[in-house]
């Protein structure tokens, strides 16, 4: 990875494809549009970010742009896909899951967006897990187990959750000493923490705007105990409704095909740039393994201390 402030490149390189045929995308929550030629050279822009890249076939990708922070967060993000692509060779795959662990034993929370992954995450590592991840994770077959490593990403909290578990305004104190939360967050959002404000933020396309955490600042900012590996040993699927009462409910649930994220299904990370291989070993030997594993489906409502108390009890 090459990469520069140099708005020049920007111009030359967005002008180039815009003259050529190119494909569309979205990349990291940001429209792209790329032109592949003959030789298998990508051109990429990101006007909306004010970003271009160059990759040749065998050679380094070019990383341009007109500000500093863009860049480095478009180097790390690359960077970061890049070692997904050796990992992903070497036969990890990348699962749809928050995890927690404990004594190396890892506890996976899967379910569609919004379904309460990283609230089920966040409400087992304030009661003494060890916090891995709260939207992804790599996971390999070694053996008879299964060992997990953290997908390494800003970490998505929302207003009202930070709210429900009490952080709300330890964050806010540290913004208005001057502090900084991750660069991907938009400006709405820390607009609503310096003013206090708790109410969930949307985009229109309905996404909501949320609070971005460095890694690191789980543990320092928010007193959570991080881990760097585990091996599964237990799933859980929750819904999360207003006024539950949280419950096991009577849902055999299994992890499917579509839990996993591969180069087909990616939705945020589109391997523009041949980053990643074009052949993988499938994930069946994984979802044979993971069948294998305790599971539970569980109602959570809105109740910290009663949601605590049931995924205590079923994740111990």
């Amino acid at each position: 990875m090459i990469a520069d402030v140099a708005p020049d490149r920007v111009t030359e390189i967005a002008q180039r494809v815009a003259d050529h045929a190119h494909e569309e995308t979205v990349y990291a929550n940001s429209a792209m549009v790329f032109d592949r030629d003959d030789d298998g050279t990508v051109l990429a822009s990101q006007p909306d970010d004010k970003l271009a890249y160059r990759a040749e076939p065998g050679g380094p990708l070019y990383i341009y742009g007109c500000e500093d922070v863009p860049v480095a967060l478009a180097a790390a993000r690359l960077a970061r896909e890049a070692v997904r692509g050796q990992l992903v060779a070497d036969g990890w795959s990348i699962l749809h899951a928050s995890a927690v662990v404990r004594d190396g034993q890892t506890v996976l929370t899967l379910g569609g967006k919004g379904a309460g992954k990283t609230t089920t995450a966040l409400l087992l590592a304030r009661a003494g897990w060890q916090l891995l991840a709260n939207d992804r994770v790599f996971i390999r077959r070694e053996d008879d187990r299964l060992r997990v490593l953290p997908w390494p990403s800003a970490a998505a909290i929302g207003l009202g959750l930070l709210d429900a578990l009490d952080w709300y305004e330890a964050v806010r104190e540290r913004l208005r000493s001057g502090e900084q939360l991750h660069p991907t967050q938009h400006q709405k959002v820390t607009d609503a923490l310096l003013s206090g404000s708790r109410t969930p933020l949307w985009k229109e396309s309905g996404k909501e705007l949320k609070p971005q955490f460095f890694p690191d600042q789980l543990a320092s900012w928010l007193g959570l105990t991080l881990a760097t590996e585990g091996h599964a040993a237990r799933i859980l699927f929750p819904t999360i409704t207003p006024g539950a009462e949280p419950a096991v409910v009577d849902k055999d649930r299994t992890v499917a095909p579509g839990d996993f994220f591969t180069p087909g299904t990616e939705d945020r990370y589109p391997d523009v740039f041949g980053l990643l291989p074009t052949e993988s070993t499938g994930n069946e030997p994984l979802l044979d393994l993971l069948g294998t594993l305790p599971r539970a489906s569980l109602a959570l409502g809105h109740d910290v201390k009663a949601n605590t108390d049931l995924l205590k009890r079923i994740a111990a």
